[in-house]
C-alpha cells in the first residue's frame, strides 16, 4: 500500500506506560491541543479483544482513531501493524501521530519497528513518552516487574501522573528512580495539575537512525562500491541512543546453532552492558537475558528469526564477534 503524506515525514509520538497508569488520560489532554485545521491520528492497542479507550477519546472532527485489538503490536508479528498503520496513513493524511501501545507491550520492541528504513521517509519519531502512575511507587511489586523496567529504560521523557495522591513514602520512592535512571538522561516531567503543554513532549526522538547493512564478512567480500539494499536476513544493523551503542543481527530462522558454543560466546564477551537474544539450537529455541550480574537462559516458544543484541557504552569492532558467532552455526547449509 503506498503511503501518502501531504507534509514529508509525520511526527509521531509513542505514549506508553504500564496498565493504570494514565496513558489515555495524557492522550486526551494532548489532543485537546491540536491547532485548527490540523488532522492527528491516533493507533492505539488494546490487549482484549474488546477496544474501549477508542470511546474515551474526541469523536469530532479533525481526529481518526483506529484500534488494534487482540494481541500486542510490539511484539507480536509486524503485519497486522505495519497495515494498519499503513491504512491509517494513506486514507487519513494525518499531520500529527500519536501511538498507544498497551500496557503490557515492550515500546522498545515497536521503537525498533518505527525505526527501520521502509519508515524513515514517512515517519519522524519524537521522544518517547512513558507515564508511571506516582502513587503506586511506594509499591515494590509494582516497580519491580521487568516490564515496568523495560518501559522506563527506552522513555526520553518520564511523564509522573496521579501526582495528587502521591504519599511520602511514593516521593522518596521517585527521588530513588531519578537517580537509578540517571544514566538514560531522561526528561522528567511532573506537573501538579497533571496537565502539560504540547511543547513539553514534542522533542524529536534523541536515537540515530538504525543502519541496516549485510553481515560483517559478506561487506568484506564485496567488491562493489555502491551501497547493498537490504531486503531481506541476514543481517546486521547498528545504532546509538542517549549515550550507547547497539549492535544487533537477525539471522534466518532456518539456521540452527550448537547451543553450547553460543552460550560459550556470549559468556566471554567483556565490557558489555546487556545481552539479549532469541536462537534456534541444538537444544531447542533458547532466550539470552545478559545483565552484568546475571547471566539468564531459557528454553522458550519458537521465534520468527535469530537475533541479538549487545549494547555497549561506546564504540566497537564487531567483525571478531561476527565471526565467531557464524561458527556457531550447524546447519547444514553453513
Amino acid at each position: 500500500m503506498k503511503l501518502v503524506s501531504p507534509h514529508g515525514a509525520i511526527p509521531v509520538h509513542i505514549i506508553s506506560g504500564f496498565l493504570g497508569a494514565g496513558k489515555t488520560t495524557l492522550l486526551q489532554h494532548l489532543l485537546a491541543q491540536k491547532p485548527e485545521g490540523e488532522t492527528w491520528a491516533v493507533l492505539m492497542n488494546e490487549f482484549g479483544q474488546i477496544g474501549v479507550d477508542q470511546e474515551l477519546l474526541p469523536q469530532q472532527g479533525g481526529y481518526a482513531v483506529k484500534e488494534l485489538l487482540g494481541g500486542c503490536l510490539c511484539c507480536s508479528s509486524q503485519l497486522p501493524m505495519q497495515i494498519a498503520l499503513s491504512r491509517l496513513l494513506s486514507e487519513e493524511k494525518p499531520d500529527r501521530l500519536f501511538i498507544e501501545p498497551t500496557g503490557l507491550g515492550h515500546p522498545a520492541q515497536l521503537l525498533e519497528q518505527l525505526t527501520e528504513p521502509h519508515w524513515l521517509p514517512h515517519l519522524s519519531m519524537r521522544a518517547l513518552v512513558t507515564v508511571v502512575d506516582g502513587s503506586r511507587l511506594h509499591d515494590a511489586d509494582w516497580t519491580k516487574q521487568n516490564l515496568y523496567a523495560d518501559q522506563l529504560k527506552v522513555a526520553q521523557i518520564v511523564f509522573i501522573s496521579h501526582v495528587d495522591m502521591m504519599t511520602n513514602a511514593d516521593e522518596h520512592a521517585l527521588d530513588d528512580l531519578q537517580k537509578a535512571y540517571a544514566p538514560y538522561l531522561q526528561l522528567w516531567l511532573k506537573p501538579e495539575n497533571g496537565k502539560i503543554e504540547f511543547a513539553e513532549i514534542d522533542h524529536v526522538y534523541a536515537g540515530s537512525p538504525r543502519k541496516i547493512q549485510p553481515l560483517l564478512r559478506i561487506q568484506k567480500q564485496q567488491t562493489q562500491s555502491t551501497p547493498i539494499e537490504i531486503k531481506q536476513l541476514p543481517y546486521h544493523y547498528v545504532e546509538s541512543a542517549q549515550g550507547y551503542s547497539v549492535a544487533g543481527w537477525k539471522l534466518p530462522k532456518r539456521w540452527t546453532f550448537d547451543f553450547m558454543e553460543l552460550l560459550d560466546l556470549l559468556c566471554e564477551q567483556k565490557n558489555w552492558l546487556r545481552i539479549k537474544g532469541i536462537f534456534h539450537t541444538n537444544q531447542g529455541w533458547k532466550t539470552f537475558n545478559f545483565n552484568p550480574e546475571q547471566f539468564n537462559y531459557l528454553s522458550s516458544e519458537e521465534g520468527i528469526d535469530n537475533r541479538v543484541e549487545v549494547i555497549y557504552q561506546g564504540e566497537r569492532d564487531w567483525q571478531a564477534f561476527e565471526d565467531l558467532l557464524m561458527q556457531c552455526r550447524i546447519d547444514a547449509e553453513n
